[in-house]
């Protein structure tokens, strides 16, 4: 049986893509390709007889560290150049590494209808083995690509990523940051810190604004005395974000032997998904008796198709909507409380727009709250807290005048990329009013936090509006500062601050705003 389940894995790992990154290569043979270095001359750090590069995040003797990749890769880019090869990676297939903006927009412009992701062998294996029966071809948007990919994107899209879809929980995003303002208070001590774990009170936040969306439920995970499972959900998301660099990178041995940190990651998936269910079960037996135009997501999503997808789509938001979004507003908090210069000046322009501590913040104003949006890019250019995506070839390809072969993945270091001079300059410069010129010198395929293409985020728009919010109420009311050393920002499991976030909330006094 383990032997058949390695198999499978494999097989799911190697399977034929669909997507084809030059149309102008059939077969491999095209006067590009002939004309191209060959793979071999990729440069990269060295693979090994037998343990290829795999041995380079083993502990004390790698000197890979998956907490520090970011460091990892400016060294991969400053010592290679701008297109670094990775290969002989147990069980994974070659990562090519780009740090060019312009080779990114090359492979984005050239990708085909059902685009391929890298893969994700850990979660690949869940839906499609471990849970075969339950995914079957209903498999969601998170390692699922090719045909039953784009069935199931298809069924969700018009749903998710039409802006009245945010709209619409704008009033649910409003009361979710009244809460997370109550909390602070509630949590504040006699010198107006909150305590070091406070990013498990920013995650609460984020699960009970993504709830609502999607499961229609509050869960009231600010409260004193919250739903059950709440801090059980939160964990399980934790575990699963955790363990899949682990599992891909420095210990990919569960596709031998079940380890114990794979019955882990295993179980932490089961959680979130029968958790999901269990509210999803309910919702269907309470029917909205809304019109279509006005009822929630998840009932569109259940009037149009059968609940496995909703399900489904349930289980992928809360893993890529939890962490992502509660990581990055402490990102945001966090250098807002580093640069007092900005958080000021973003506060004189939420008083200008006549909001006040008490305000509900508006879609007009949003629509309108350009320093906002500038602070808040310019956090996601600094320190993204996904650092990289990217895509898999499907055929023969030549990319930066190499022959890459098929099956290599193609990893877009954003991360690196966007702190570079020479894309942006004076780069490590917390500068928002970068982003105020729409016609800047700002190359477009250099900072992309929410991907690009037919595969980018399905949940932008509810992360956007979370994040500009909560982030607008908390500075009504607050002067944020944080009064230790200075943090590093580290894999854990997004790319955020690396430190207790003992930030201390000063609350404001009201100005004439007249």
């Amino acid at each position: 049986m383990l032997v058949k389940n390695v198999r499978l894995s494999r097989k799911l790992i190697s399977r034929p893509f669909s997507q084809t990154l030059n149309p102008g290569v059939i077969d491999g043979v095209s006067s590009e390709w002939d004309n191209a270095l060959p793979y071999s001359s990729i440069p990269g750090p060295k693979a090994l007889p037998l343990v290829g590069n795999t041995w380079r995040f083993l502990p004390y003797v790698g000197g890979f560290q998956i907490e520090h990749i970011d460091q990892l890769c400016k060294q991969l880019h400053q010592k290679y150049g701008k297109i670094v090869k990775m290969e002989g990676l147990l069980g994974r297939p070659d990562m090519l590494f780009l740090f060019d903006p312009d080779l990114i927009q090359r492979v984005f412009k050239q990708e085909d209808n059902l685009p391929y992701r890298p893969s994700m062998p850990s979660l690949t294996y869940y839906k499609h083995k471990h849970k075969k029966e339950i995914f079957g071809e209903d498999g969601g948007v998170i390692a699922v690509h090719g045909e039953e990919w784009q069935k199931f994107r298809s069924k969700v899209n018009q749903i998710m990523l039409h802006a009245s879809a945010a709209h619409q929980y704008i009033d649910t995003i409003n009361e979710a940051g009244n809460n997370f303002i109550e909390r602070i208070e509630f949590l504040k001590d006699d010198k107006e810190e909150v305590p070091g774990d406070f990013l498990n009170e920013i995650h609460k936040w984020s699960l009970e604004s993504l709830a609502r969306v999607a499961l229609d439920i509050k869960l009231n995970c600010l409260a004193e005395n919250p739903k059950k499972h709440t801090q059980e959900l939160i964990d399980a998301v934790n575990t699963f974000f955790m363990g899949v660099p682990i599992l891909e990178l420095k210990n990919p041995m569960w596709r031998i032997v079940s380890t114990p940190l794979f019955k882990k990651y295993i179980k932490a998936l089961d959680t979130i998904y029968e958790l999901c269910n269990i509210h999803i079960e309910d919702a269907m037996r309470n029917p909205s008796s809304s019109t279509d135009e006005n009822c929630s997501v998840l009932q569109k999503v259940l009037r149009n198709n059968n609940p496995k997808t909703a399900k489904n789509l349930a289980l992928d938001l809360f893993l890529v909507g939890i962490d992502t979004t509660s990581n990055a507003v402490a990102s945001i908090l966090y250098q807002l409380a580093q640069h007092q210069d900005v958080q000021e000046k973003l506060y004189k322009h939420l008083v200008s727009s006549k909001i006040t501590a008490n305000s509900d913040i508006t879609i007009d104003f949003l629509n309108k709250s350009g320093y906002l949006k500038y602070c808040i890019k310019e956090t996601m250019r600094m320190f993204p807290v996904v650092i990289g995506n990217g895509r898999c070839t499907t055929n023969n390809t030549v990319i930066g005048g190499y022959q890459v072969p098929k099956g290599v993945q193609v990893i877009f270091q954003h991360y690196v990329i966007s702190n570079l001079d020479e894309y942006f300059p004076r780069s490590s410069e917390f500068l928002p009013e970068r982003w105020s010129d729409p016609k800047g010198k700002t190359h477009n395929f250099a900072s992309l936090p929410f991907g690009h293409g037919r595969r980018m985020c399905l949940g932008k728009r509810f992360a956007d509006m979370e994040m500009q919010v909560v982030i607008s109420k908390v500075i009504a009311n607050y002067k944020i500062s944080y009064n230790y050393p200075p943090l590093d920002y580290h894999i854990h499991p997004m790319y955020t601050p690396n430190g207790p976030l003992k930030f201390k909330f000063e609350r404001r006094k009201p100005k004439n705003d007249s």
